[in-house]
């Protein structure tokens, strides 16, 4: 006999308490689930799996009583055990690993909001829990990466370490060549090694710098609710926008509690409780936006009535939370990434540009992170109309309409992208130039992948290219279904040997950034990428965060010569003139649509900050 101490007998009494649930004897469940979370915490401790399982059981049984006050005891203390389990098992692991045990838990972040929007949508304790977990849990592995990395980076004493990151960027490189270079990447040339070779490589470098950045990850202080909010300006709003399904605690079982995909949204400001909202299904608001992006990319479609009807749903429900707010700090969810909240238009016929100054974030938590003292950086590097040569005749496509000075042609593939010169960028360096004379100015044959792998914190980076993300389209090999790899930036013989002239995204993330306050990426597509719900957006927008840089300016669509050359200089004469990164990139912004011809937010609204918008010397 086992005794009463044998875990399979808590599980046993986990089920038999759902049965008494599901059959209507809500005082029978409750007792035996009260059994059974007594002998997890026995035999396997206060934050085991079962332990959680158990709570979670408590938790929805009182939800679906009606008892919310009970409810919320027990969804706060599951949540305070998941945050402790998702600290343990973070720690270690490979960026895939970390996005697994992050996806298995997405079920627990439905059920907190579900109570707060559907259960409790009046009571301030379940709001403020449903905004927590999200400060908690949204771009999680994002921070994860970014910790390794610059835990390396602040021991560059350590040669283990550096040797490490050193071994780890290599790597990276040998898998960008095989995307860019061959064919068919899962066959490699004698005496190579394989993409899944080299992935596991990869992977295991991974491992072993997560392990090594545990110390400084330890010195990270706690997310709570209160260490954000007094991160928070007091003029500024915190919008945390979330996908999540609706969980209804009466369902018999699992598969029929989660409904439909719906985006919420939580206002998070610095002296008031947090406001949460259900703004509507995905599939809906979805549509919406599909529709207000093709009339933000086509200057010759009325884009108004779009942007007011993603305006309604979107944010006219959070209206009132907002009163007093000058600055909005966006963070996004879903397709809600890809779109630019500034071209949004309010019942009064308003621009958000108009109201509100905007800079947008992985989470609120990116909050704390701007808190961390960063290396001094070192001269502006500006890199522009790189010479991409021409291909052999044999592999040569057809070069791309000259209006889309930084895209490329529809439909490519790794193996057989097209990279039209660039001209008109050279001015924009050379005007950004005489704005920071100090910076090092890389044109032509000299804008190369070697020397911007070689940068060391840059105070601004500049790159003035195309850049491009392909989509997945399906039947590719595994090198082509990394998002990291099927994004990039062309640099000096990208349409000659792609190996050595493209910076793939997965490349970028290995960069030394650690201390540059901007990169500008004055390419098209650059803020654009293959979306994963509460972990934003895998490309260029991804990798430079990694890479360690503060402050990213980058676009949402392909953007013609003169209104990319327009805005960057005008954009960067109000950063000389020691306006704020996101405050110039407004400024600018609306200085363009004084110019009659350029109203339509195709010419303005394209460019996008994101995190840090203080000065170049950190001042708000």
């Amino acid at each position: 006999m086992a005794g009463a101490d044998y875990a399979g007998l808590a599980g046993l009494l986990s089920n038999l308490a759902n049965v008494y649930r599901a059959t209507g004897n809500d005082a029978l469940a409750l007792e035996t689930h009260y059994r059974a979370l007594h002998l997890w915490e026995k035999v396997a401790g206060p934050y085991a799996r079962g332990t959680l399982v158990s709570v979670g059981n408590i938790a929805r049984t009182y939800a679906s009583q009606g008892d919310i006050a009970n409810a919320l005891v027990f969804q706060r203390r599951a949540d305070a055990i998941l945050e402790t389990q998702m600290s343990l098992d973070l720690a270690a692991g490979s960026e895939r690993q970390k996005l697994a045990q992050v996806r298995s838990v997405s079920e627990r972040t439905d059920r907190t909001i579900s109570l707060h929007l559907y259960e409790a949508p009046g009571d301030q304790g379940a709001a403020a829990l449903a905004a927590l977990v999200l400060l908690q849990r949204k771009g999680r592995v994002l921070d994860a990466m970014a910790d390794i990395f610059a835990a390396v980076r602040q021991r560059v004493a350590d040669p283990e370490d550096r040797l490490l990151m050193d071994r780890f960027n290599e790597t990276t490189a040998q898998l960008a060549r095989l995307a860019l270079n061959r064919a068919d990447p899962e066959s490699p040339h004698h005496g190579e090694p394989s993409f899944a070779e080299l992935e596991a490589r990869k992977e295991q470098f991974e491992a072993t710098l997560s392990a090594h950045s545990a110390e400084f990850r330890a010195q990270m202080q706690p997310v709570t609710l209160e260490v954000v909010q007094a991160a928070i300006p007091d003029d500024a709003a915190l919008l945390e926008f979330a996908v999540f399904r609706r969980f209804d605690p009466t369902a018999e079982r699992n598969a029929e509690a989660y409904g439909a995909a719906h985006y919420a949204a939580y206002v998070v400001r610095k002296h008031a409780a947090p406001v949460g909202v259900d703004l509507g299904t995905v599939a809906d608001i979805d549509r919406l936006i599909g529709r207000f992006r093709n009339a933000l990319r086509d200057p010759r479609i009325d884009v108004t009535a779009h942007a007011r009807a993603l305006d309604e749903r979107v944010m006219r429900p959070l209206q009132t939370s907002l009163d007093g707010a000058t600055r909005l700090l966006i963070s996004p969810d879903g397709e809600l990434n890809l779109m630019p909240f500034e071209a949004l238009v309010d019942a009064h016929g308003r621009y958000l540009l108009d109201r509100y100054a905007t800079s947008y974030l992985t989470s609120g938590r990116d909050l704390l992170r701007m808190q961390v003292p960063r290396a001094i950086p070192g001269r502006p590097v500006i890199v522009a109309d790189p010479l991409f040569g021409e291909p052999a005749p044999s592999g040569a496509l057809p070069a791309p309409p000259a209006i889309a000075r930084r895209s490329v042609t529809s439909g490519a593939v790794l193996s057989g992208l097209y990279f039209a010169p660039l001209p008109g960028s050279a001015a924009e360096a050379r005007t950004i130039k005489a704005l920071f004379p100090e910076a090092t100015l890389l044109l032509g044959r000299h804008a190369t992948k070697a020397v911007v792998e070689q940068v060391k914190a840059p105070r601004i980076l500049h790159i003035a290219s195309h850049g491009f993300f392909l989509n997945d389209e399906g039947g590719r090999p595994a090198a082509a279904q990394n998002p990291l790899l099927r994004s990039g930036l062309a640099l000096a013989g990208g349409n000659v040997a792609q190996g050595d002239g493209i910076l793939t995204a997965l490349e970028a993330s290995g960069l030394d950034l650690w201390g540059t306050k901007l990169v500008t990426l004055s390419a098209c597509d650059t803020g654009v990428g293959e979306i994963r719900n509460q972990e934003g957006v895998y490309g260029l927008r991804r990798a430079f965060v990694l890479a360690g840089a503060e402050t990213l300016v980058m676009s949402l669509w392909p953007v013609s010569d003169y209104v990319a050359r327009d805005a960057m200089v005008g954009y960067y004469t109000r950063l000389r003139a020691g306006l704020g990164r996101g405050d110039a990139l407004r400024r600018a912004k609306l200085a363009i649509r004084k110019h009659p011809a350029r109203r339509h937010p195709y010419y303005w609204a394209g460019f996008i900050q994101s995190g840090e918008w203080a000065d170049l010397d950190g001042r708000r």
